[in-house]
């Protein structure tokens, strides 16, 4: 992944880094007791410093094999310290040949594997150095080193995992924004010329009747049909939250056009189930009291905070004081199935209703 590439840079500027400090201290203690082996140390140092900064470049090199040897490296440098340095005094403390360069495989797999991996190979080097030091000469067992290892594991391998996962997660939402792009594009062109020619077709075929009629439905139905490709939305909404649009087009027929942007109208899951269901509840009322083949409108649209659902009907209107006396009687699909639901979100109910020119229905809920 490209958010790796800086820390793999990080690591070889340390190697070399750490490789010059080790050749340092073997300068200032004159190459320790022998001499000749210690600087043949560093030159293996050197060599496996190069070479480790060229394959850890290739991303196709970053495998087990490479990591394993990078471990075994370091270790057998620092195993060979005691042959360059000999017995040291009672109480010296002296670093090993390798000094800080055997935590360049600990950083490699800290940022390879994260934190786990990164303490495993921590583990290994700590060991190692401690059993030089409980074996070496009479002085006191210091930890620091193992620590220090330990904590570079663990800390640079979260840190490591975390940018991993901050990447593909950036990568996702950049593709499904694109995606989304794409589909809100195909989206307006098939709603200016396909749809709106097959929609031109069902209506004209249902008014000229015969033949014409069934050419019609058969229009209606792909309408409906693709309509229902632009809803399901180009990416998994989060836990607890629907698409009211998907909701809607199940109620979609020849006789009741479903008409929704080609963006989600994302609410609350059990809000879009009863702005729905209220939906479903004015689409009854239109079959009970207009009949079964009345043309229903539903028009959906999101607002500063809200989501509006009209429905609308060209039954006979409702006559005034129609509604007061269907509640007074028991009947409540307006008060209750309709009004009750939606308030009972927050939102609000507005109806208004014309004698001989049909019925509007608004339902306004909180986004």
């Amino acid at each position: 992944m490209g958010i790796e590439r800086p820390f793999w840079r990080a690591i070889a500027v340390f190697r070399v880094a750490s490789l010059l400090y080790a050749a340092v201290l073997m300068a200032q203690h004159r190459g320790y007791a022998e001499p000749l082996t210690g600087w043949l140390v560093i030159g293996v140092m050197a060599l496996w410093t190069a070479a480790a900064i060229f394959a850890y470049s290739v991303e196709a090199l970053r495998r087990w094999p490479l990591l394993v040897l990078d471990l075994l490296v370091a270790v057998a440098c620092l195993l060979a310290s005691p042959y360059a340095q000999g017995a040291q005094q009672p109480g010296e403390d002296t670093m090993p040949v390798p000094a800080t360069w055997i935590a360049g495989p600990v950083l490699a797999w800290a940022v390879h594997g994260g934190r786990r991996l990164g303490t495993v190979a921590a583990a290994v080097v700590a060991a190692a150095d401690l059993w030089l030091r409980i074996h070496g000469p009479d002085a006191p067992v210091l930890i620091n080193g193992a620590v220090l290892l330990f904590m570079t594991g663990v800390v640079v391998g979260h840190v490591a995992r975390l940018a991993k996962r901050a990447e593909e997660r950036m990568q996702r939402a950049v593709e499904m924004e694109a995606a989304q792009r794409e589909r809100d594009r195909l989206a307006r062109d098939v709603h200016d010329s396909v749809l709106q020619v097959l929609a031109l077709a069902r209506r004209r075929g249902q008014e000229l009747g015969g033949e014409a009629a069934e050419l019609g439905r058969l229009a209606g139905q792909q309408e409906s049909a693709l309509r229902s490709l632009f809803i399901r939305p180009a990416s998994p909404l989060p836990a607890g939250v629907a698409d009211l649009r998907a909701l809607l087009m199940r109620y979609g027929s020849d006789y009741v056009t479903i008409s929704t942007p080609a963006t989600p109208l994302a609410l609350p899951g059990a809000v879009a189930e009863q702005t729905a269901a209220a939906v479903g509840a004015a689409l009854d009322n239109v079959r009970a009291h207009c009949g079964a083949a009345a043309r229903a409108w539903v028009f959906a649209e999101s607002g500063e905070g809200t989501v509006t659902v009209s429905v609308r009907d060209e039954g006979p209107g409702i006559p005034a004081g129609r509604l007061e006396e269907a509640a007074a009687a028991g009947r409540l699909g307006v008060s209750q199935s309709i009004r009750g639901r939606v308030e009972g979100l927050g939102g609000r109910v507005s109806i208004t209703s014309v004698p001989g020119e049909g019925t509007e229905i608004e339902l306004t809920v909180p986004a």
